[in-house]
């Protein structure tokens, strides 16, 4: 009861996130071994933008204008700032940056169902059990990236951005495989921000003393939790206390760095910016995100948020409302938010220095109303779900942009060339981090096992 009492006063807990535990596990990280790979230059973080639901492709990034129209939809293709390159005429902001990104129109799989398809791209590994998220799962690559001791500063290693829109509808992203560390143990697991950044009240856990807990009782705590600690090594010789103990500490004096409490304050950015973003809970995110890496965290996630209006159209999920809701709510705000982030990295001079990934875990069936088998369906005006061919888009650090990789059908089908596994992508992003993708890490086990048997994608690479 006293350490839970300390933490709550003392305000330690951020977001379901118990901060002695990973600066326990940033300092058993320091002794991981560094790679060869890691000794060249490489992206410094990587900004996971992960849209939830499987976006279509077809209606997006890989237009089919040739195809009949109960394939091709009814989105018109743009030209990009890439000479032959078209893609859908509500990303117009994204294709005039075009000559930034590393399209990748054949990445691939054989996973339909969303909440075991998702561990595909955060892990690079297929799911190993179905059900919900286990602990033999295998870890996220940001929770990877924490267990390297990656970062700087007092800041957590690995933020998830998963903001809670109060609609009613079932949150299916918190079902999802793959988005924790898995094996590596809960220590591991990301701090997840839940909060709506568009909103005036937005907060972040207890990133301060509460307002009735004054500083010089907050220390009178922390030196009675010192008493404590050293009577209970005393009682139990256990070797890990004086440790424990240390990690208190520097938890509490996290609390004290202006600089990992201001990096949560999205109100000290000029309104134009966050304007720029969209004031809407993904543009938000996603500039929370850049704040966050722009103050050394070096893994943020974003998921889209469930801001859909039924259960049949809910994130990139359109079994129904697809082109409705493409237009509407999902094209313009990642369009939006995308391109700002672009932009405001080239401005800031570290786009060269953070990888940004855009990806769903899987694509749309090719034909509209066309239902799969493991699907949820189709409406008329919906397309289901389609693992076999999609896309995913990189850009920044480590990636060489203005560059389509591999091609699909005249359907968007299936790759035509250059088919691409997740398992490439995960390589790749390891890759950009500097982080040898086959490196073996020990389990909770102590068990070596192999991050990634995938691939970096060689023609995208800087």
């Amino acid at each position: 009861m006293w350490r839970r009492e300390v933490l709550r006063v003392g305000a330690l807990s951020l977001a379901g996130l118990d901060l002695p535990l990973w600066l326990q596990a940033q300092d058993a990280a320091r002794a991981e071994p560094i790679s060869a790979m890691q000794a060249t230059k490489h992206a410094k973080a990587c900004i996971f933008l992960f849209m939830w639901g499987g976006p279509a492709q077809q209606d997006t990034w890989d237009m089919k204008p040739n195809a009949p129209v109960e394939y091709r939809g009814e989105f018109q293709p743009i030209a990009t700032k890439l000479s032959g390159v078209q893609i859908c005429e509500h990303l117009p902001q994204l294709a005039q940056r075009a000559d930034k990104l590393a399209i990748i129109r054949s990445m691939t799989h054989g996973d339909v169902d969303h909440t075991t398809a998702t561990h595909f791209p955060l892990t690079g590994r297929a799911v190993p059990r179905r059900g919900a998220p286990l602990p033999e799962d295998w870890p996220s690559i940001g929770s990877v990236v924490a267990r390297l001791g990656r970062g700087r500063g007092p800041l957590p290693p690995f933020v998830s951005m998963m903001p809670v829109v109060p609609n009613g509808a079932p949150r299916f992203v918190e079902e999802s495989h793959g988005q924790g560390a898995g094996w590596l143990g809960p220590t591991l697991n990301p701090m997840r921000i839940d909060a709506d950044g568009s909103k005036l009240d937005y907060k972040v856990g207890e990133f301060s003393l509460h307002a009735d807990v004054p500083e010089d009782r907050s220390n009178r705590r922390r030196e009675l939790l010192k008493d404590i600690d050293q009577q209970l090594r005393k009682l139990e010789g256990h070797a890990n206390i004086a440790a424990a103990r240390s990690h208190y500490d520097r938890a509490f004096s996290l609390l004290s760095s202006r600089g990992a409490v201001e990096a949560f304050d999205l109100t000290r950015e000029p309104q134009s910016v966050r304007e720029r973003y969209g004031m809407n809970p993904h543009g938000q995110s996603v500039l929370q995100a850049r704040r966050l890496v722009e103050a050394g965290v070096p893994f943020v996630t974003v998921f889209w948020p469930n801001d859909g209006i039924t259960n049949v159209s809910v994130y990139w999920d359109t079994h129904n409302r697809n082109f409705i809701d493409l237009k509407s709510r999902l094209c313009p705000v990642t369009d939006q938010a995308f391109s700002a982030l672009l932009d405001d990295l080239q401005d800031r001079g570290m786009l060269d220095e953070t990888l940004i990934v855009w990806t769903g875990e899987m694509g749309r069936t090719p034909r509209v109303g066309q239902g799969v088998v493991g699907g949820a369906g189709a409406g008329r005006d919906g397309r289901d779900h389609w693992p076999s061919c999609f896309t995913s888009v990189l850009a920044g650090g480590g990636i060489r942009g203005g560059m389509v990789h591999g091609s699909s059908d005249r359907f968007a089908a299936y790759p035509a060339n250059n088919p691409t596994p997740p398992e490439d992508l995960a390589a790749t992003i390891y890759h950009c981090l500097g982080i040898d993708p086959h490196l073996q890490v020990a389990d909770n086990l102590g068990r070596p096992l192999t991050l990634c048997e995938g691939t970096p994608i060689q023609p995208i690479l800087a």
